[in-house]
């Protein structure tokens, strides 16, 4: 997952609201939002390749996602970073809890920024900002740094979920994650991966013939429990493939 843009608000009638781009190898084997025959009451998609899950919702409120942190030159960890969210989705512990478990053994893993709550707590895990933290309620923002490091498709995404807060609906949140403006070179961060890449990653919406956005996934929970989930998934060059909906 490379981008999402969430709104986290206590006591309101729809306290989150999440609309996330999953950014991925098209060759990577992976299967659309669907339940988990094996862990009833988790609905996510699922990558074939290593067994995790990058977002998704579980019993109890539960939710989490994870994007990966864009570093060239860090060390591959011998654990792949969707059992973070999986594990999570699967436990009972509280967010804050399993992030500090997380904590501990954050060295198995690359890179990662982990977005973890239920229906009381949102919490977030960055091991190479610091410990984790209870999220602050408002508009926020995951790309491949910190939370809310302003690179201009975080700043896009995010000013397109306040536009719509008003009243929120699944279409209009995979909607603005349908950007594909690409800004001018010079708001392009510098990550070390060479300015053609930067330029190819810096839209909300990525498509290439071998790299791209995978599924775009849009999140309402409600203060009741409910819970509706759309998806579009894609494959090479941003051709459409499929749509979920769910309502949980």
């Amino acid at each position: 997952m490379c981008l999402i843009v969430f709104a986290w608000r206590p006591g309101h009638a729809t306290p989150l609201i999440v609309a996330a781009n999953r950014d991925e190898f098209y060759a990577r084997p992976t299967l659309p939002l669907a339940a988990w025959e094996d862990y009833p009451g988790l609905y996510a998609g699922r990558d074939l390749e290593a067994g995790g899950t990058w977002l998704g919702v579980a019993p109890d409120g539960r939710f989490a996602a994870l994007t990966n942190v864009r570093d060239p030159g860090q060390p591959v960890g011998p654990r792949t970073r969707g059992e973070l969210v999986a594990a999570f989705l699967q436990g009972r512990q509280t967010p804050l809890e399993y992030l500090q478990q997380v904590a501990r053994r954050a060295a198995d893993y690359s890179g990662f920024n982990l977005l973890v709550g239920d229906a009381a707590q949102l919490c977030y895990f960055n091991p190479r900002v610091g410990p984790p933290v209870a999220v602050a309620p408002g508009v926020h923002g995951l790309s491949n740094a910190a939370l809310n490091t302003p690179w201009p498709k975080l700043l896009n995404a995010r000013n397109g979920l306040e536009a719509v807060l008003e009243r929120p609906a699944t279409g209009s949140l995979v909607a603005l994650l349908a950007d594909n403006r690409q800004p001018s070179e010079a708001e392009l961060p510098d990550t070390g991966v060479g300015l053609a890449t930067e330029r190819l990653l810096s839209s909300v919406f990525i498509a290439s013939p071998t790299y791209g956005t995978r599924a775009s996934t849009a999140l309402i929970v409600h203060a009741d429990g409910r819970r509706e989930l759309l998806e579009h998934s894609f494959g090479p060059s941003g051709a459409r493939l499929g749509e979920v909906v769910l309502s949980l």
